[in-house]
């Protein structure tokens, strides 16, 4: 125990080296886990059932052939603006609290006691093991979920605000208090902030719905069929080297069948230019097929664009108040900036 100018300090012991290099080791080990550490996530299949599976970011990136970006705006640990992102092989969804991985043939949801969360899971299974017969892709329908329940939330929120800050407005107009004055500060601030995230999500729709190419990358069922039915022809069209087609029956050499998987990547990618930038042959064809997606995303955003309407009209009455109460109470003895604070005008003598 050392003593310096009336105080004590409890001296730690030295150190070895050892000790030293052990710590460091096992710090940078700490920061490995953590940068590539695993998460729970919810995966849900076609037929509708899901497990809660461990996945590492290194994995998700290999089976779903995603930047590690993408899957910085999934991280719980920020908060990132809501974004629809159509990828190769997946759509990367991040809309408020659902924050997912949609494939041809799953979803890889992240793992979360939200409420949300919970009724998305439920939600998406029960109707694709109700519904095997719907009409749209797999992942127009695990999207279009993520936008129903987004925009759910989103509404009903609004809602509420509105429910709760025009009688307390009404109330200002008649009768000003400093605790009203502070009421309406803090809906101000509430109505800011969701204005803001819808805002977020109507203008990410809306450049989905102005951009084919994006609308295309989204497709992809459709992109998967079209790959393997390329792979299909390449295949079959081969010569051998004696100049041979290689029919449909005869078998085919180890060196063939790794040539064939080389060439998925060439494939896939060659459809994604395609589908990106299309021909004039195709142009016609792509429109029929990013056609089902375009009506989805049209619905919802008449749903969120009323809601930002509903929003604004929330704003325009709190404005009116302000007037009102500065003409009401003159300029120089009361300024309506909802900070909370009321100077009453002076007695006339």
């Amino acid at each position: 125990m050392e003593e310096r100018q009336g105080q004590f300090y409890i001296s730690s012991p030295p150190q070895s080296d050892f000790t030293r290099k052990v710590n460091r080791r096992a710090g940078i080990t700490d920061l490995k886990q953590r940068a590539h550490g695993s998460r729970s996530w919810i995966k849900i299949d076609q037929d509708g059932n899901s497990e809660i599976v461990t996945l590492d970011k290194a994995t998700i990136m290999r089976h779903c052939s995603l930047p590690s970006r993408d899957l910085r705006l999934l991280d719980p640990k920020f908060i990132y603006p809501s974004s629809i992102l159509g990828r190769e092989m997946a759509i990367v969804v991040n809309l408020e609290q659902i924050r997912c991985i949609i494939t041809a043939d799953e979803v890889i949801l992240m793992n979360s006691l939200d409420g949300t969360v919970g009724r998305y899971r439920s939600q998406l299974c029960n109707r694709l093991r109700r519904e095997k017969s719907d009409d749209l892709p797999f992942e127009f329908r695990a999207l279009e979920l993520a936008l129903e329940l987004t925009c759910t939330s989103l509404d009903a929120q609004v809602n509420e605000l509105e429910l709760e800050i025009y009688p307390v407005l009404d109330e200002l107009a008649s009768s000003i208090s400093t605790l009203l004055l502070e009421r309406v500060r803090r809906f101000k601030g509430h109505l800011l902030a969701l204005t803001q995230r819808v805002q977020k999500v109507r203008d990410e729709i809306e450049h989905l719905m102005d951009d084919d190419g994006d609308m295309a990358e989204m497709c992809l069922t459709e992109k998967r069929r079209r790959s393997d039915a390329s792979l299909s022809n390449d295949c079959f069209q081969t010569r051998s080297s004696t100049g041979r087609v290689i029919s449909k029956s005869a078998p085919t050499s180890p060196e063939r069948s790794v040539s064939g998987l080389q060439m998925l990547p060439r494939a896939l990618s060659g459809f994604a230019n395609s589908s990106k930038y299309g021909s004039s042959t195709g142009s016609s064809d792509n429109e029929e097929r990013i056609q089902p997606l375009e009506m989805l995303l049209e619905a919802y955003f008449i749903v969120i664009d009323n809601t930002l309407n509903t929003l604004s009209s929330l704003k325009e009455y709190i404005d009116d108040t302000e007037d009102f109460l500065n003409i009401k109470l003159g300029p120089s003895f009361f300024t309506l900036s909802f900070t909370g604070k009321y100077s009453k005008p002076p007695n006339k003598v």
